[in-house]
C-alpha cells in the first residue's frame, strides 16, 4: 500500500458545488481562459510590419 501513505497531504479536487446547465458555454470556457485579445492602433500597424529583405 505504498500509494496511500501520502494520501492525507494529496491535492484533493473539490466537487462541484451546483450542477452544470449551460453545458456549451462550461465547455468553451477553459478554451477561452487562455485567450489573450491585444487591440492594436491602425497607426501602429502600419509599422508593425518589418522591411522587406533584398
Amino acid at each position: 500500500m505504498p500509494h496511500k501513505i501520502k494520501a492525507g497531504r494529496r491535492h484533493k479536487i473539490a466537487q462541484q458545488k451546483h450542477r452544470v446547465t449551460n453545458w456549451t458555454a462550461y465547455n468553451e470556457s477553459p478554451r477561452r481562459r487562455g485567450d489573450l485579445t491585444v487591440w492594436i492602433s491602425e497607426d501602429v500597424q502600419c509599422l508593425w510590419s518589418a522591411l522587406r529583405r533584398r
